[in-house]
């Protein structure tokens, strides 16, 4: 009897962002999540400059792929190779699905998911559009209020706004919150380039730095509440797994507590009322399809010590895998194991994929008289 093909799954990881190490120890634990018998994972590591590496023989370890890596482009010709050699050899790799596990800016936002879609291949999470959306905070809070759910009060600030009219953009965040508040670039995530202001003092140096990581600035109500996170999964009928809590124990949960240092509490599952669960669940699949995402999503909320309202920060379309990672851990504590949960989105994926073929884009047009098409 043949042995049953294994499925090649590209894991793209890396790239030129601000969470590029991030998505390292992502994209490792993703990697060891998957089946040997199902698959053939594939390392494809983006430099911080942009150059497409691709592992081969004995390179096992993601920073050796971004050190020795093959040089390798994805093709946009959807009847070629997936990935071409640009050593001169000719030949290319084919894929049968990828996974993105890449953070924040060219990963998470749109972009590399819209070459995924110009090469024909099928992807792991949200589309073009729903990446694009979710990566811009301040579009999806708009969108998040149409769908009447409660969304932190904000204003957004463009960048070349703040650097030709500082004081009056100082101004109108004074009038609008109190002190202490908080800013960060509206198109960045893992707390990258963001800071808690507490003073007039701060809130200048506090937009300069945003503004070094996106071309529009956030700035934000602060909340004194506690931090629940909900898993998405699924695509057409997307399903939110047990909520979780964070207890960081810096000031508000920054770059360095999420990654660096020990000492913030997970709690899964968070102690929650049924009704807050209830509600939180609702709220994170009527987000998920709001923003028009598939795959997977996690879907963070603010619930107020103060009087209990619950209020969505903001939704990962491309969540952490680390090993402390919410969102596969949640989904463990509601019955689904990590390499289950590995299975199930690359099914996703392909699911998703065979939905777009269906769609028609092109149109046959009877010929004209001399056999051309008339104009």
């Amino acid at each position: 009897m043949n042995e049953k093909k294994r499925l090649r799954v590209g894991i793209l990881f890396g790239g030129r962002s601000g969470e590029h190490e991030v998505s390292l120890a992502s994209a490792a634990s993703v990697i060891r999540g998957l089946d040997p018998d199902k698959y053939e994972a594939v390392p494809i590591g983006i430099t911080k400059e942009g150059h497409w590496l691709v592992g081969a023989g004995a390179q096992k370890m993601l920073p050796e792929v971004l050190k020795g890596g093959q040089r390798v482009m994805m093709t946009a010709d959807p009847t070629d190779a997936a990935l071409v050699r640009l050593d001169g050899s000719g030949g290319g790799q084919r894929l049968d699905v990828v996974f993105p596990v890449m953070h924040g800016t060219f990963g998470e936002d749109g972009t590399i998911q819209g070459l995924l879609d110009l090469a024909g291949l099928p992807f792991v999470g949200a589309g073009v559009l729903g990446s694009a959306i979710a990566m811009d905070k301040d579009v999806s809070k708009r969108l998040l209020q149409v769908a009447k759910i409660p969304v932190v009060p904000w204003i957004a600030v463009q960048r070349a706004d703040w650097e030709h009219h500082p004081r009056e953009i100082q101004s109108n965040i004074e009038k609008k919150f109190r002190y202490p508040l908080f800013v960060k670039p509206a198109t960045l995530g893992s707390s990258v380039g963001m800071s808690k202001v507490h003073s007039h003092a701060e809130l200048a140096p506090a937009l300069n730095l945003a503004a070094e990581f996106a071309m529009k600035i956030l700035v934000e109500r602060n909340m004194i509440a506690r931090e629940i996170e909900v898993s998405v999964l699924g695509n057409h009928d997307p399903k939110a797994s047990v909520p979780g809590e964070i207890v960081p124990h810096h000031e508000f949960y920054d770059y360095a507590a999420k990654y660096l240092e020990e000492g913030t509490q997970l709690l899964i599952p968070a102690k929650l009322t049924a009704a807050q669960v209830k509600k939180i669940q609702k709220y994170a699949v009527d987000a998920f399809r709001a923003l028009e995402l598939g795959g997977m999503a996690r879907v963070d909320f603010f619930l107020v010590k103060k009087g209990g309202k619950i209020y969505l920060n903001e939704v990962n379309t491309i969540p952490g895998f680390t090993s402390i990672s919410m969102y596969p851990k949640m989904w463990e504590a509601s019955g689904i194991p990590f390499r289950e949960l590995i299975d199930k989105l690359i099914e996703l994926a392909l699911e998703q994929h065979h939905e777009k073929a269906r769609t028609k884009y092109q149109i046959e047009l009877p010929p004209g008289p001399s056999g051309a098409l008339e104009a």
